[in-house]
């Protein structure tokens, strides 16, 4: 990364800053099965609506959405594959003043921990 990154106020977080191709730079599985997809995904390539993850073999597909919680308006990130239905919570989300470049972090249902990176 060479640009400056700014924190993105959660609470505030529009979903467009989520779409896009991010790869995976850093995960921690915690409790989630080592052979799941989610838990050998490489690339997410996230679009209105549609999303695909990309493993070393293979690839799977479904939907996306941003939920949000009542009390705290916290983000999370709502994920329904062909194999996997899952809730990610948005943990962070660091952007340059561009939006060329971004850090985000996710904490999965399962405990799995994940940053993604773009580009």
């Amino acid at each position: 990364m060479s640009d400056l990154l700014f924190d993105v106020n959660l609470q505030q977080l529009p979903d467009e800053y989520l779409t896009g191709e991010w790869r995976v730079a850093d995960r921690v599985l915690n409790r989630t099965e080592p052979g799941s997809v989610l838990a050998q995904a490489e690339r997410f390539y996230l679009e209105p609506g549609a999303v695909q993850v990309q493993t070393p073999n293979q690839r799977d597909s479904g939907h996306w959405s941003v939920l949000r919680d009542a009390l705290l308006n916290r983000p999370y990130l709502e994920l329904s594959l062909t194999w996997e239905q899952t809730r990610a919570l948005v943990t962070r989300l660091r952007r340059s003043r561009s939006g060329s470049e971004s850090l985000l972090n996710l904490y999965f249902q399962s405990g799995m921990e994940m940053q993604l990176a773009r580009p």
